[in-house]
């Protein structure tokens, strides 16, 4: 297991089938551990091959956080906006 966590395309093909899962499942909840999982396989590329997976594990979950919160924060809608409706569809 610990080959398998600290292997770059391994981090990379889990942020590509998350990305697939959030295209079939959308609500930016896949996405925000795509990007974290993905920014991971791009760090064992260079400064972080060396790092033990829980802190790989970690440094994903952090990113995931992050990123998640950054895409409620743009893709929300705006405060006080809500939606209604002034006819009926079967008018």
């Amino acid at each position: 297991m610990t080959d398998l966590a600290t292997t770059w395309w391994v981090w990379l093909a889990a942020a590509l089938v998350l990305s697939i899962l959030e295209v079939l499942a959308p609500g930016f909840v896949f996405l925000g551990f795509a990007i974290g999982s993905g920014i991971v396989g791009l760090l064992l590329l260079g400064p972080a091959a060396s790092f033990s997976p829980a802190l790989l594990l970690l440094i994903c979950a952090a990113l995931s956080l992050a990123s998640w919160l950054v895409l409620r924060r743009v893709f929300a809608l705006p405060t006080g906006q809500v939606k209604t409706f002034d006819g009926d569809i079967n008018d």
